[in-house]
């Protein structure tokens, strides 16, 4: 069963109705003139029944399916249709209806532009339905026959952190193999009885590709968007779900901000049970003692916490898109919601490795796990991760010259930095973000980062200083757990900006930092900060749609800030 929040209700379809429909947008496809090797975009801005309808109605046909963020611009909606000479675009709103005619007269392959939700003059995907009558299912089935699995499967434009977006090939076999050699790793699914809350965009392989593992293990998928999680795993009440780091500290500063607000004997026993979760082990490590203190905590606290999120039947969580605070994964593993932290690219559909309770000796802490079954990985001398295997991407379309830098006698150089600790991968860095200070020495920021958000008091941060004396921060602090401290402390807090105003919240972060920089070398503490009065966002071009931090658009915005903390203002 596939079921999506649509206007507000919950609606379903079951396999049978699925693959029907999926039928119907094949033959509707062929009989608007698709021809295998044409491109199909597909935009939503959270994940719903359609576009996975779409995805497979596409692709059993031989035609390319171009999924697209719908934070894009304009101009990058632009760019990629005429890139990828996109024939046909499905989109899911009003909004996203409007930017893309807005560029349809720029882009010469587009024909037509449809809706999944009813938008006025815009012509509805159900007309799919009724193209489909001029065609027979046999004539799907025999395209179907001659689709290769070496053939290109999927065009997906990688966001990225500077230039253009890069159309990284992905084929059936890249995706497939994918699927199926990442399945070990996963809690075992019962077929049929399974459920999962599926909520990062499913434009991104990694959800999607999860999308395809849970049609073959027939979990049960429910599909909505990143601001509706709340209230939808209630819902779901998911055995499996994935997730990137940021879910984890929203949930985890909501839990610890909760459980502190008690008094009295109740915040004793939360901070027993919280100091436990932090110290887990797995495979039994820490002993009976600590086992049976763990099952009272759960009793008592765990449980709770449990059910508050909508997750008193989870099984694992998988983490992926960077790093999480190994303090976290603790927290939560140690709380009974177990998180399973991979690493992979789109490059390389994208799983590389994952940790996994399935197998004795196979999770470690501060890694990525082991790589996956028929995937290779070796450490280059200058430390970049190298990975070879049937997941790999074609290439980039149409540039032979990128795709030849980062394909190498076989191997895909994937631009991040890691280590092999007994055959478990750690990932250090981004080898584009590593920066050097105007001293010769190389800092890894992203390490710093990790750190800093430990703090309590520290949401987001960026730590700079590439060609620079000394690495500073621009720092946004946790304004719920702030304005808390703030009115224990006489300060005023009636906006976030009086309270970064304050000398004596400047002097808490300040405290703060200093405390977490003993962990560094001198060259890589972070010298000087500023306090921010909002959070990077996707608006504003400062995040990624997968939450990654834009480091160059970031220090254009707060270019007054950079300048000031270097004594240039």
């Amino acid at each position: 069963m596939m079921s999506s929040r649509l206007a507000g209700e919950w609606t379903s379809v079951s396999t049978k109705e699925f693959v029907e429909k999926m039928n119907l947008v094949s033959r509707g496809l062929l009989a608007m003139g698709v021809q295998k090797g044409d491109k199909i975009a597909l935009i939503t801005e959270n994940n719903r029944l359609e576009w996975n309808i779409m995805d497979h109605g596409i692709l059993q046909i031989g035609a390319i399916d171009v999924p697209m963020y719908p934070t894009m611009t304009e101009q990058d909606y632009e760019y990629i249709m005429n890139h990828a000479e996109v024939k046909y675009c499905f989109v899911a709103s009003k909004e996203l209806y409007q930017k893309v005619k807005n560029v349809q007269p720029k882009v010469s392959s587009l024909k037509e532009v449809y809706t999944f939700e009813n938008v006025s003059g815009a012509p509805h995907w159900s007309a799919l339905f009724e193209e489909a009558k001029k065609t027979e299912q046999s004539q799907v089935d025999a395209i179907s026959a001659t689709v290769n699995e070496m053939e290109l499967a999927s065009l997906i434009y990688t966001s990225g952190t500077t230039g253009l977006p890069k159309g990284v090939m992905l084929s059936h076999n890249n995706i497939v193999s994918n699927v199926l050699d990442s399945i070990p790793r996963l809690p075992k699914m019962q077929m049929g009885s399974s459920r999962t809350l599926s909520f990062l965009p499913c434009c991104h392989i990694f959800e999607r590709m999860l999308h395809y593992l849970y049609i073959h293990q027939s979990v049960s998928i429910y599909l909505t968007g990143l601001d509706q999680v709340k209230d939808d795993l209630q819902v779901a009440k998911p055995h499996m779900f994935t997730g990137v780091p940021r879910l984890f500290e929203k949930f985890y500063d909501g839990i610890r901000a909760n459980g502190l607000s008690n008094t009295g004997i109740k915040q004793k026993i939360f901070i027993w049970a919280h100091d436990l979760a932090c110290q887990w082990e797995p495979e039994g490590k820490n002993g009976w003692w600590y086992e049976f203190k763990l099952s009272i905590a759960s009793k008592l606290v765990f449980s709770k916490i449990k059910a508050a999120l909508g997750l008193t039947e989870i099984q694992a969580v998988a983490c992926g898109s960077a790093a999480l605070q190994p303090k976290l994964a603790r927290f939560f593993t140690g709380c009974g919601i177990p998180i399973l932290e991979g690493y992979g690219l789109t490059e390389t559909s994208p799983v590389i490795s994952v940790n996994t309770l399935r197998e004795k000796g196979m999770w470690k802490w501060g890694t990525t796990g082991f790589p996956i079954d028929n995937v290779e990985v070796k450490i280059a001398p200058d430390g970049e991760i190298l990975c070879k295997g049937p997941n790999v991407m074609m290439g980039y379309y149409k540039a032979p010259e990128q795709t030849a830098e980062v394909l190498k006698d076989g191997w895909f150089h994937t631009g991040d930095i890691g280590e092999l600790r007994d055959g478990f991968l750690a990932i250090t860095d981004r080898k584009k973000e590593l920066f050097k200070t105007s001293g010769g020495k190389y800092v890894a920021p992203q390490v710093v980062e990790n750190a800093m958000k430990e703090s309590v008091y520290i949401e987001q941060l960026i730590v700079i200083g590439d060609g620079e004396k000394f690495p500073a921060a621009l720092i946004i602090p946790d304004f719920v757990m702030l304005k808390k401290w703030c009115d224990s402390n006489g300060v005023v807090s009636t906006s976030n900006e009086a309270m970064i105003a304050s000398d004596k919240v400047v002097k808490l972060i300040h405290d703060e930092v200093a405390r977490i920089n003993t962990r560094f070398g001198n060259w890589e503490q972070v010298k000087e900060f500023r306090l921010l009065p909002r959070l990077f966002t996707i608006d504003d071009g400062e995040i990624t749609p997968k939450l990654s931090l834009k480091r160059k658009k970031i220090i254009q915005n707060w270019k007054a800030k950079v300048e000031d903390m270097y004594g240039r203002s």
